[in-house]
């Protein structure tokens, strides 16, 4: 769906740089819609899409490097307000006449920046102030001739931590003003957004939702809607966002495959059916999985035979819903970008497009995403503003294969009964220790090993739980949490006691990278 907030738009051209989607979420944060752009993109090409302003992303290349990513030069004779941070502030001095070269001293990590000049761009800061440094290359007589750059701060290494252009509207950050470590950063961006852009805040989810469901019903007209519904914060607020907008023509398909957490069909059964009102179709399909599962331990192949038996099961059911044109699924922004589906977005891809894979071209449905322009964290604010009770909305990452690629080896419904009392037993105590919110995901695995223990006076030999807790912002790195003693030892005790098999309870203290988030 094309976003209607064009008016007050922000580019924002990625260099490579890993926070380049922390700086779009901040400038969210702003209440200022923005979007994320190939470096290439032209100066006609952005003169089209009309922004307030840009912002040039970091990036991990040296300027002055063969190959180095760069832009259109003439992007700075549009008149259009332009920010570099780090990397960027780079290619913008020195595609502007100045010079970089390596540092004679490099900044990883906080520095203390000293500002010269308190207007515009640094208004509202102290003298000093802690910021974020992640550089080796440092810009050279930034302020030579009449049209140079004139230095706005400096750490004691780096004497060029931030500038502006004498004559054109251009800025620049040595330092990350994304970043939490940077703690005047958003006021820095606010500066440039709201006092140099001229930005009102026009992106606010009311206005959001209004638009997008006219949107949504001029699109759909009397036809139907089918919503592959899969209990996770997603789908949900999807969803519920159709159901807002069309009503009872949308048609909610739920596949309980056998491998869901606790209770998850009832929990979605009641929010959907009862509350919302919705058409929802719950499919029994446990036997279906568990059969086509049988044996299998690759985790691989666990993956491929889940998605082939979901397209039958989904097929099987959508084709009973008459007059049916539309497929709607909860895409995120992130995944568009990832998946190079983004029109102007980043190009290369990093992952395939998920959710429900190729239904749409195969059931001959046109698609329906009306999450495609938003972060996880304003599809929650989304999802509470549409009404969504709170266990849903702030549900834990649950993946697409479910309990099966947290089973490891063979799947059995006997297995997956162990896994799903454990995980409800480590869920349970999180909430109500109040580190479910502090944590990103947590979640227990069924290890493939069993081992020797002592229950009363007799010998066990039975399985092993593995508890995995993570803290993270964007789920591409992640590090493990670390829980109390005390509450990893209250799970360990009735994981024990509780679930009967289980006589072994550790606790993963892997972070990603190098391990994986999920054990499978």
């Amino acid at each position: 769906m094309t976003p209607m907030f064009d008016t007050e738009n922000i580019l924002i051209f990625d260099f490579g740089s890993q926070y380049a989607q922390l700086i779009a979420r901040r400038v969210r944060e702003q209440n200022v819609f923005c979007q994320l752009v190939r470096a290439s993109t032209t100066a006609e090409r952005v003169r089209e899409l009309k922004p307030r302003g840009i912002i040039l992303s970091g990036g991990p290349a040296s300027v002055y490097e063969k190959g180095a990513p760069t832009c259109d030069p003439k992007i700075f004779d549009l008149g259009i307000p332009v920010l570099g941070i780090c990397y960027g502030m780079q290619l913008a001095c020195q595609l502007t006449g100045s010079k970089v070269v390596p540092g004679e001293h490099r900044e990883f990590g906080r520095a203390i920046c000293k500002v010269r000049d308190f207007d515009g761009l640094l208004a509202g800061v102290p003298e000093e102030m802690i910021v974020w440094m992640s550089h080796g290359d440092q810009v050279q007589n930034c302020a030579s001739g009449s049209a140079g750059f004139v230095p706005l701060a400096a750490t004691d290494t780096c004497p060029v931590a931030a500038v502006k252009h004498r004559t054109r509207p251009l800025y620049g950050l040595q330092f990350h003003p994304e970043v939490s470590h940077t703690p005047f950063g958003m006021q820095i961006l606010h500066n440039f957004l709201y006092k140099i852009c001229g930005c009102t805040g026009q992106w606010k989810l009311e206005s959001f939702i209004e638009q997008t469901v006219a949107e949504i019903r001029q699109r759909v007209g009397k036809h139907r809607v089918i919503c592959g519904l899969s209990g996770g914060v997603d789908s949900s607020v999807c969803a519920a966002l159709l159901v807002k907008a069309i009503g009872s023509q949308v048609a909610c398909i739920f596949v309980d495959n056998g491998l869901l957490r606790k209770n998850e069909a009832v929990v979605v059964e009641r929010t959907f059916r009862d509350h919302f009102k919705a058409d929802l179709h719950v499919i029994s399909a446990q036997d279906r999985f568990l059969t086509a599962l049988a044996g299998v331990s690759d985790p691989q192949k666990k993956r491929t035979i889940i998605g082939h038996v979901f397209v039958d099961v989904f097929k099987d059911e959508s084709r009973k819903i008459h007059d049916a044109k539309f497929l709607a699924q909860g895409t995120l922004y992130p995944d568009v970008i990832e998946s190079g589906a983004a029109a102007d977005g980043p190009a290369a891809t990093i992952k395939t497009h998920h959710n429900v894979g190729g239904l749409p071209a195969e059931l001959g449905f046109e698609l329906i995403e009306p999450l495609r322009d938003l972060f996880k964290d304003e599809v929650r604010r989304l999802g509470l503003e549409l009404g969504l009770p709170e266990n849903i909305v702030w549900r834990h990452p649950f993946p697409g294969p479910g309990l099966a690629v947290r089973c490891l080896g063979p799947v059995s419904f006997e297995r997956l009964e162990i896994l799903r009392a454990a995980d409800a037993i480590v869920l349970e105590e999180l909430k109500q220790s109040g580190w479910y919110k502090k944590t990103s995901q947590a979640f227990a695995v069924l290890l493939p090993v069993q081992s020797v223990g002592v229950m009363g006076d007799g010998r066990t030999y039975e399985n092993a739980v593995a508890i995995r807790a993570v803290q993270t912002d964007d789920f591409m790195t992640a590090d493990w949490s670390h829980l109390p003693y005390e509450l990893l030892a209250k799970i360990s005790t009735r994981v024990i006691n509780e679930v009967k098999g289980v006589n072994r309870v550790v606790y993963d203290i892997s972070s990603k990278p190098p391990a994986t988030i999920e054990w499978e």
